[in-house]
């Protein structure tokens, strides 16, 4: 599950940065102001991961950095590697 989720993270990334090459600079402005951000992104799988529940993965993607933060400081045993 961890390989899929780190393809997954990779692949927006990947995709973010590509499809940036091909647009005008006023699209790319409003994709990043608007698109979903890195944070997000990390908050929503590590929230996934506790909690395998979809509500609370999008809860935790509009706190995008606040959760992540919370979630470091508050990993279990199991979850530290």
């Amino acid at each position: 599950m961890k390989k899929v989720n780190f393809i997954l993270v990779f692949l927006l990334v990947f995709a973010q940065a590509y499809s940036q090459e091909r647009i005008d600079s006023e699209t790319t402005r409003t994709v990043i102001t608007n698109g979903i951000s890195l944070g997000s992104v990390i908050a929503a799988v590590t929230s996934w991961e506790r909690n395998k529940s979809v509500l609370w993965a999008v809860i935790h993607g509009i706190f995008s950095w606040f959760y992540v933060i919370y979630f470091v400081l508050t990993r279990r045993a199991d979850e530290k590697k």
